[in-house]
């Protein structure tokens, strides 16, 4: 069974939502299908079937959330220390071309949110940086083309 490395904080957002559906949303679509089953023929019962698809949902979600769980390697970044990227990292980039400034945690697959500024490690910038140092250049192949990165900083915590 291969380990998917985590943070803290992405395990626990896991473990929320695991707590969520099991004790809200289970049991709302409990009631749902109670409720449609009254209304008779399940045959067309269009509340049923929805109902039915939801739980299916539901319950498919939870089984990949206890997958992901069972193989989480969680690792804390405020532990780690050094000036190479690897997991956990924050990393100051500027665009060579643009010359636009950013800044990107690497994190697990699953918490993964560059709205948030957290790349997956899986990523081709996250794979790129990794290794890396202030000071580097990195290439990226990027959907819009290739672009060309130069390591600012890096920190961890």
């Amino acid at each position: 069974m291969e380990k998917m490395p985590m943070t803290a904080e992405g395990l626990t957002q896991l473990q929320k939502e695991r707590e969520r559906l099991m004790n809200v949303e289970r049991p709302e679509i409990v009631r749902a299908i109670g409720a449609a089953r009254e209304h008779g023929d399940l045959s067309e019962n269009a509340e049923y079937h929805a109902a039915r698809e939801r739980q299916s949902f539901v319950e498919g979600r939870l089984a990949e959330i206890e997958d992901i769980i069972s193989r989480a390697e969680v690792i804390d970044p405020s532990k780690l220390t050094g000036s190479t990227v690897r997991f956990g990292a924050r990393v100051n980039l500027v665009d060579e071309e643009t010359e636009e400034e950013n800044t990107f945690q690497i994190v697990g697959s699953h918490e993964a949110d560059v709205s948030k500024g957290r790349i997956s490690v899986t990523s081709p910038l996250a794979r790129a940086l990794i290794g890396k140092q202030k000071g580097d250049i990195v290439e990226v192949n990027a959907p819009s083309g290739p672009r060309s990165y130069e390591i600012l900083g890096v920190r961890f915590g």
